[in-house]
C-alpha cells in the first residue's frame, strides 16, 4: 500500500529554465523536489530574472510540488580554514540564499565542509559563522544542515556535532537534513530501532525538515558517500521498511538522490519509497 500523503521527490534538473524543474518533478510523480540554482561544480552563481523567478512562484503553486529544496553547489567549504575559500563559500551560500528568496524557496540545504586538519571545534565554528552570515543577508529561506559521511576530516559526521551547529546557530530559520546513506556510511545503522532512538535523543527528529532517502554502495561504516538506489545497497528495502517504522519519521519530506539511468526508473522509485513509508 503506498502512501499518498507523504511528501516524496528527488533531485530533478532545472537545465533550460527553472520553471522546468516542475515539470520533470511531476513527470516522475514527485510531490516536492530539489534543485541546484547554479552549476554544482562552479563558484560563479548565475542570476534569476524577475520574470522568471515570478513565472516559477505561480507554477509552483498549481503544480502542488512543496517544499521546494534547494542543494548548495559542492564547491564550497563552510569550514574551510583558508581565508580565501571560507569567504568564497560564505559568498556563494550568501548568493544562493538570496535566489532562493526570490523563488520563495523553503530550504536551502548545505554541506557543512571539512576543517582540513584544522580540527573539529575550529571548522564548527567556521560553519556557525557563515550560516549566521547568510540568513542575515537574507529574508525567508530556512538553511538545513546535512549530515556527512566520516570522510577525512569531515564537520558533521556525528550527530552531536550537527546539533552543536544547529544550537550554535541559534536561530528559527535552520534545520536538520538527514542523508540515510551519509548516517550509514558514518556508522548509524538505521536499520536498528535502538540507533533511531539515539538519534532522537541527540538531535530531536522534530528539527529534521528534509531526509535525503539514498542506498548505500558501501557498508556500514563505510565512510564513503557512494549512493545506491532504493533497496539495490546495503541498507536494503528492508532496511528502509524498518527505519520508516520508527514513527517520528512520518510527516518528514522525502528527496532521494540516487543514481537512476532513466525517467521510468525514477518514478518507479518514488513509487516505491511511498510504498516503504506504508
Amino acid at each position: 500500500m503506498q502512501n499518498a500523503q507523504a511528501r516524496v521527490g528527488r533531485h530533478v534538473s532545472s537545465a533550460g529554465g527553472i520553471c522546468n524543474s516542475l515539470s520533470n518533478a511531476t513527470e516522475i510523480g514527485c510531490n516536492t523536489m530539489q534543485i541546484f540554482l547554479s552549476s554544482p561544480q562552479m563558484w560563479r552563481v548565475a542570476g534569476i530574472s524577475k520574470d522568471d523567478a515570478s513565472a516559477f512562484k505561480k507554477e509552483q503553486k498549481v503544480s502542488g510540488v512543496w517544499p521546494v529544496f534547494v542543494h548548495m553547489p559542492y564547491l564550497p567549504n563552510l569550514a574551510s580554514p583558508n581565508a580565501d575559500i571560507y569567504k568564497k563559500s560564505v559568498d556563494t551560500l550568501e548568493s544562493i540564499s538570496v535566489l532562493c528568496d526570490s523563488i520563495a524557496a523553503d530550504y536551502v540545504i548545505v554541506h557543512l565542509g571539512s576543517h582540513l586538519g584544522k580540527g573539529k571545534e575550529a571548522g564548527i565554528h567556521n560553519v556557525i559563522t557563515a550560516i549566521g552570515t547568510a540568513l542575515d543577508a537574507s529574508d525567508s529561506v530556512c538553511v538545513l544542515l546535512e549530515d556527512q559521511a566520516r570522510q577525512a576530516n569531515s564537520v558533521g559526521a556525528d550527530i552531536e556535532d550537527v546539533k552543536e551547529i544547529y544550537d550554535g546557530i541559534g536561530s528559527e530559520r535552520v534545520g536538520i537534513c538527514l542523508d540515510t546513506c551519509h548516517l550509514f556510511a558514518a556508522g548509524y545503522d538505521i536499520r536498528d530501532r535502538s540507533t533511531l532512538e539515539a538519534i532522537d535523543r541527540a538531535i530531536g527528529f522534530r528539527n529534521v525538515k528534509a531526509l535525503h532517502l539514498n542506498d548505500a554502495q558501501y557498508g556500514l561504516g563505510s565512510g564513503k558517500d557512494r549512493h545506491a538506489q532504493i533497496g539495490e545497497g546495503f541498507i536494503g528495502t528492508e532496511g528502509f521498511s524498518k527505519f520508516f517504522s520508527y514513527k517520528k519519521t512520518s510527516g518528514i519530506p522525502v528527496i532521494t538522490e540516487t543514481p537512476v539511468s532513466s525517467d521510468k526508473e525514477a518514478a518507479d522509485e518514488i513509487m516505491l519509497v511511498r510504498r516503504l513509508m506504508g
